[in-house]
């Protein structure tokens, strides 16, 4: 497998486990993996001859995070099951690709050095049910028209990344939940557990875990069919907005938008401009790495040089949850050759920051470390700095990434958690200050968001207040931007960034 072309995913074999009906999943193939489009100034990047392995003698030492303290794990009440599942997983093939995470890398390092920017966005906890090809689509389309703000209102280019193919678990701050006096077990997401508020469902299942990799694998296939198969061509941008909501500030700015894109299309297309390279997009899949098991079991070893990626996913970040140093998550990561970001909130110091780049970041290589900031929009202007600086001054090169979501979670008069538009963007304003004023680079923007009308932050030019909260709040655990207070936050970041 040579060439310019990367190489091409072996299906999931998408069996299911011995006894188990809820479970079963169609065989689905992984397909093409993202076409390559080089906008560095550097040589264009590409998909290497490689292999992948998971022969157990080269991924033995995966597993010393099991000798570490952890948290956030669920207990397996089924140590034979969790076995199986996990024997299966590591005999499965990946879902991502050696050659596509090194790219993405490269993508990462021009990012942080101002070149380019990165925009990843999706749900805050992906469902089984949900991961149907209407709403994957909406997600993707959602963040090609960000992308197309920010690359025709700044002039950048942007690393398109979805939350999404993997984000089946999250976190909690509490490990049960009590409601009219019952106490259970909490929902942990679709790879633990079920969110229904019952004693049977609540019990963590590690068989979910395979269904896990089979939903995520079809997606993977969605999105690559999406992606290259004419979907986000350019040239398409009017019709990204067909099945959305067609009022309010934010559509309407769009539609002048791409009237403008497409009036310089057909100026390319008049004096003979190759269109293929709007043909084919990069999109690349991330997700937390919270359960270990589960990454573990999909790691690989690249052939081409014995070091061993992750494959679940092409980008994977630590929680601000599980970012112990001495903690089972960190010493995970640290052997993984993905890029790979880190939840950093208001509490988070420069000795935690400098000591993580240590850990994780040893040899200080362009596009390996991504900080992921959620200080709150009250916050930011305060903390923020003081780690800029010093990892600036530290001569460490990692790429900065505003989180604006999860600092600023409240609950509502009427019992709804959610988030207030208002001080999304008040906090996406302070990180570009920061930076401006420091003179250091504001590399991306990692968002919870989805495709969707829902009715879940207030605020925005669609004016939701707490009763309308009630018309549309679907997620299971944190609130999302619907597709028009997206588009808003694009806007609002495209002129920032033109000034950078």
């Amino acid at each position: 497998m040579t060439g310019s072309r990367p190489a091409r995913a072996v299906p999931a074999t998408g069996r299911a486990l011995p006894g188990d009906r809820s479970l079963r999943t169609h065989p689905c193939g992984t397909g093409y993996p993202v076409g390559v489009t080089p906008f560095s100034p550097d040589a264009p990047a590409r998909a290497h001859d490689f292999s992948l392995s998971s022969a157990d003698d080269g991924l033995a030492a995966l597993g010393a995070w099991r000798e570490l303290p952890r948290v956030q794990q669920p207990v397996w009440p089924d140590e034979r099951s969790r076995a199986q599942v996990f024997d299966d997983l590591r005999a499965a093939p990946p879902l991502v690709f050696a050659g596509e995470v090194d790219v993405l890398r490269e993508r990462v390092a021009a990012a942080a050095r101002g070149e380019a920017f990165l925009l990843a966005g999706g749900d805050c906890a992906e469902t089984f049910a949900d991961s149907t090809a209407d709403r994957i689509r909406n997600k993707i389309r959602t963040i090609l028209q960000m992308a197309a703000v920010l690359t025709y209102g700044a002039s950048v280019p942007v690393v398109k990344m979805g939350r999404m193919a993997g984000q089946f678990a999250k976190p909690r701050s509490a490990d049960e939940e009590t409601r009219d006096g019952v106490t259970l077990p909490t929902y942990r997401g679709d790879a633990v557990n079920e969110h229904a508020f019952t004693e049977e469902a609540r019990i963590p299942d590690p068989r979910r875990l395979w269904k896990t990799y089979t939903t995520s694998a079809s997606t993977l296939n969605l999105l690559r069919a999406f992606t290259n198969g004419g979907f986000a061509d350019l040239r398409e941008v009017h019709s990204w907005n067909r099945g959305f909501t067609s009022s309010g500030v934010g559509y309407d700015r769009y539609e002048e938008l791409a009237g403008q894109i497409d009036k310089a299309v057909r100026f390319m297309d008049a004096i003979g401009a190759d269109f293929d390279a709007l043909k084919v997009v990069e999109f690349y899949a991330s997700h937390e790495a919270l359960l270990l098991d589960y990454e573990e079991a999909l790691a690989r070893i690249d052939s081409r040089t014995g070091e061993i990626y992750g494959c679940s996913g092409h980008f994977l970040w630590i929680g601000e949850r599980t970012r112990q140093l001495d903690g089972a998550h960190v010493e995970f990561m640290s052997r993984l050759r993905n890029p790979i970001g880190v939840k950093l909130g208001p509490d988070a110091s420069l000795d935690d920051a400098l000591r993580l780049i240590d850990r994780l970041d040893p040899e200080r290589e362009p596009g390996r470390l991504t900080f992921i900031t959620r200080m709150g929009a009250g916050k930011i202007r305060d903390r923020l700095p003081a780690l800029v600086e010093g990892v600036r001054d530290s001569g460490a090169q990692v790429a900065w990434v505003t989180d604006p979501m999860h600092g600023n979670t409240i609950t509502s008069s009427n019992g709804y958690k959610t988030r207030r538009f208002e001080d999304i963007l008040d906090e996406v304003v302070g990180f570009f200050e920061v930076h401006q004023e420091l003179g250091t680079i504001p590399a991306g923007l990692h968002m919870e968001l989805t495709g969707d009308d829902v009715t879940e932050v207030l605020g925005g030019t669609g004016e939701i207040d707490e009763e309308g909260l009630t018309r549309r709040y679907e997620t299971l655990v944190d609130p999302r931007l619907n597709h028009q207070q997206s588009l808003e936050l694009a806007f609002l970041v495209a002129e920032m960034l033109s000034r950078r």
